[in-house]
Formats: C-alpha cells, sequence, structure tokens
C-alpha cells in the first residue's frame, strides 16, 4: 500500500532514514571513543530502542516508568532512569522492574535515595544508582561538588542500592572546572565511578573532552528542526536525515492563496510555534498557523494548484513530540506500507 492510501491524518516513519540516523550516531561515538546510551524518550518505541541496542547503545535511557515498563516488557535490559522516582506507587513500580531487569537510577537528594532504598531492601532487589549533579542545565541535580560526594556516601549506607557513580545533563565543556571537582572529590573519598553519565545530541565530543565514560543521546534518532542550533525557518528539515512525517489530506480551498488540511493542533503540536514543519510535495507551500483540528496552509508562493483529497506529506518540526499524540505509527521504505505499529508508549507520562 502506497502511503497516500492510508487514512489520515497518519504518522509515518521512513524505515531506511531511521536506520542511517542509528548508524550514523553509533559510528560517530564509536570514533570519538565514548559508550553511547541510546534516549529513548523521543521515539518511546521498542523496536527502534532494540535497533539503537544492535548498533551499538550499551542499554538504554528512559525518564518515566511507564516507559520503562514498554521497554522491559519487550524484552530490553540495562535500563537507566534519568529521573527522580518520587512517591509509594512510583516507587514499587521501579522495584518490580529490578525484579527482572537491569535498572538504575539518578538521585539528587537524600530524600528520593531513601524512599528507594526501604522498598528494595524490603522486597530483597538492588538498584544501581547515579549521583545527579546540575551542570548548567537549572533542572534537577546537587548544586555543588560536595553536595555529591555527601550524598554518594549517603547512598553507600543504604541497602537495597549499588551506587555506580554521577551523571549530568548537559555535557557542556563551560562546566569542566566543576566536572572535574566532582570527579575528584568521588576519586578521593573511594566512591564508585563505573559510570560518569553525560547527556545531549551533539555534545559526545563534549562528554569524550569532559572525562565521561558514557554519553546520552536520543534526539538523533529523528533529528528534528527542534534540535539544531538553525535559523529557525525549516530549512534543516530534510527527508534524508528526517524518518518521521505526518500525511495528511487537503479538505478544503476556500481561497486562491489557502489551503486547509485535516491535521491541526492535535495532530503536530505547536512547540516551537512556527514553522510547524516542512511540505515535502511543495517546499513553497507554507504553514500560516494552526486550529485545533486544522492546518493552514499559505500557497502564494507556488504555481501549483491543489485540490480537494490531495494529500501531502508533512516532517513535523517537533517529531518527538508528534509520537506521544498518536495511537499508530506507520513503517514505511520507498513510500510503501511495512507495517503498523501500535504505539503503546503514547501518554506514559507517569
Amino acid at each position: 500500500m502506497h502511503i497516500y492510501e492510508l487514512d489520515t491524518p497518519s504518522v509515518v516513519i521512513d524505515v531506511d532514514v531511521l536506520e542511517k540516523n542509528i548508524n550514523d550516531m553509533a559510528d560517530h561515538c564509536k570514533n570519538l571513543g565514548i559508550t553511547l546510551r541510546g534516549h529513548t524518550k523521543s521515539h518511546k518505541n521498542p523496536e527502534i530502542a532494540k535497533m539503537q541496542v544492535a548498533a551499538g547503545s550499551k542499554g538504554i535511557v528512559c525518564q518515566k516508568l511507564g516507559d520503562a515498563e514498554n521497554m522491559a516488557r519487550a524484552g530490553l535490559d540495562d535500563i537507566l532512569m534519568t529521573y527522580n522516582i518520587v512517591g509509594n506507587q512510583k516507587v514499587r513500580r521501579l522495584v518490580n522492574l529490578a525484579g527482572f531487569r537491569r535498572m538504575t537510577v539518578t538521585v539528587d537528594s537524600l530524600a528520593v535515595a531513601a524512599g528507594i532504598s526501604e522498598q528494595a531492601a524490603t522486597e530483597g532487589v538492588t538498584i544501581g544508582v547515579l549521583v545527579e549533579f546540575d551542570s548548567g542545565g537549572n533542572r534537577t541535580g546537587v548544586q555543588s561538588p560536595a553536595a555529591a560526594e555527601e550524598l554518594g556516601k549517603q547512598i553507600q549506607q543504604l541497602p537495597g542500592l549499588k551506587l555506580r557513580g554521577l551523571m549530568t545533563y548537559p555535557s557542556q565543556i563551560s562546566s569542566k572546572r566543576l566536572v572535574d571537582e566532582t570527579i575528584d572529590r568521588f576519586k578521593k573519598a573511594n566512591l564508585p565511578l563505573d559510570i560518569i553519565s553525560g547527556g545531549g545530541t551533539g555534545e559526545e565530543w563534549e562528554s569524550k573532552e569532559l572525562g565521561f565514560t558514557e554519553h546520552r543521546s536520543g534526539s538523533y534518532v529523528y533529528e528534528g528542526l527542534s534540535r539544531i542550533k538553525g535559523a529557525g525557518d525549516g530549512s534543516d528539515l530534510s527527508p534524508e536525515r528526517c524518518p518521521l512525517r505526518v500525511v495528511t489530506t487537503i479538505v478544503s480551498v476556500p481561497t486562491s492563496d489557502r489551503l486547509i488540511v485535516d491535521a491541526g493542533m492535535k495532530t503536530f503540536r505547536l512547540f516551537p510555534s512556527m514553522p510547524y514543519g516542512l511540505i515535502l510535495d511543495d517546499p513553497e507551500l507554507k504553514f500560516s498557523g494552526m486550529s485545533v483540528e486544522h492546518g493552514h496552509i499559505d500557497s502564494t508562493g507556488t504555481n501549483r494548484k491543489f485540490s480537494v483529497g490531495d494529500k501531502l506529506t508533512v516532517i513535523p518540526t517537533y517529531q518527538e513530540g508528534v509520537t506521544n499524540l498518536h495511537d499508530e505509527i506507520v513503517w514505511i521504505r520507498n513510500d510503501q506500507v511495512e507495517y503498523v505499529w501500535r504505539n503503546e508508549g503514547r501518554g506514559k507520562v507517569k
């Protein structure tokens, strides 16, 4: 079946481009001499995660337990959770995963660590732990090398936990002094440094230069505009490196300079606000706005005539956001449908 025979709006993934992105990043990290740990929050798809591992990723990364559970059920192992797991319900789920998968979590406070420890010890499982320190992300993480050392020492006293090292985000050379002092304090205190994990797609070289043992990358799978430090005009969206697309149908041609398609906010998500995406059929067509269920396209830049019922293929600007909006993802090669994947990761925010 050709993609233009699909009911719309439909989300499709060009598997050839996907495979190239995955292999290119694996080769990039091998050439740098740093271990790659593939992040899964962009795609939420166990089959893609298996492709990452097959290409050389050492385990995977998840941020939400729902995604980790989905990956674990599919047979994936060595899962790093880069998120503070807080609350009895979530801790019980984490401990359950640790009963049959190798789990490592990041923590930035004794409160988080103690909550996990209590349940892990009760159930007789051991969970790996990395101390997260803030290297400039201004999000989570302890706020000083001394605090990282102190938390590491406290974790070593807690049953059910095994301290494995450090984690931070993002990897940036400007934080080298902070990174060096944090690592040095761990070494002098004889705290484990089996893993020093950096992160951020495009910052693999920085992780290597900072002395990290592994790097977490994820956006490379889809390579959307939101990750690229470009002009924000859609110029860095291309079918050669962006595998995820939305197939949509023109449902109205109300004026000579406007087309309306059946894909709006609920299909694309409005982040960033513009340009929404690149229309492959005619790049001179430009999105001018979005309603909840309608996409508004300005056709003044093209001489081509479009009619009600015509199909268009769009590379969305924020591709990983689109993934989380759809129940099904269609895998394609050469614009032909290979199979339809049920998006069980959709809405896994708990």
